[in-house]
């Protein structure tokens, strides 16, 4: 009986850090301003492909265990660990459908400018500067660097700015 509960622990274990790998290592590797080296961006990003696959066979798997470890167990207290490792690996399942770029990176749809006389800008600032007709428009990278994305109109052009 203790060999079934060890073997069913471990299993939990397992699923429990599957899922968090799942879900944390993409995050991890892809969180802007950090230089990603091609081998791991490429292991992020087939992980990210297939993570909430994982993720929700992990909760299965986590479920199953926790139902095999609940008829081995006598003690309320690992009955109680267990169930919030299940728990947790559920959460994780959920998480793992969430991609976390697309609620922190959003489009700017109304930006605001001033005269360039009136902008304080660092003397180094990169920007992408756009001019169509005699209408010109400068978005500061430091700026857009977390939307990635900004939709304006210049010179009454429909446009998006991008970084």
């Amino acid at each position: 009986m203790q060999h079934k509960r060890r073997i069913l622990t471990l299993a939990m274990l397992a699923c429990l850090a599957v899922s968090l790998f799942s879900v944390a290592y993409p995050i991890y590797v892809i969180r802007p301003f950090r230089h990603q080296g091609a081998q791991e961006l490429a292991i992020a990003l087939v992980v990210a492909r297939f993570r909430a696959m994982a993720t929700v066979t992990m909760a299965i798997a986590a479920i199953l265990a926790w139902i095999g470890y609940w008829r081995a167990q006598p003690h309320k207290g690992w009955r109680a660990l267990a169930t919030a490792g299940t728990v947790a690996a559920i959460v994780l399942a959920f998480l793992g459908r969430i991609n976390i770029f697309e609620l922190m990176f959003h489009p700017v749809g109304n930006p605001s400018f001033a005269a360039a006389r009136e902008a304080k800008l660092d003397a180094d600032e990169k920007v992408i500067a756009v001019r169509i007709g005699g209408e010109a428009r400068a978005y500061p990278i430091r700026n857009i660097s977390y939307h990635h994305v900004v939709n304006d109109v210049v010179g009454g052009a429909a446009i998006v700015a991008t970084y």
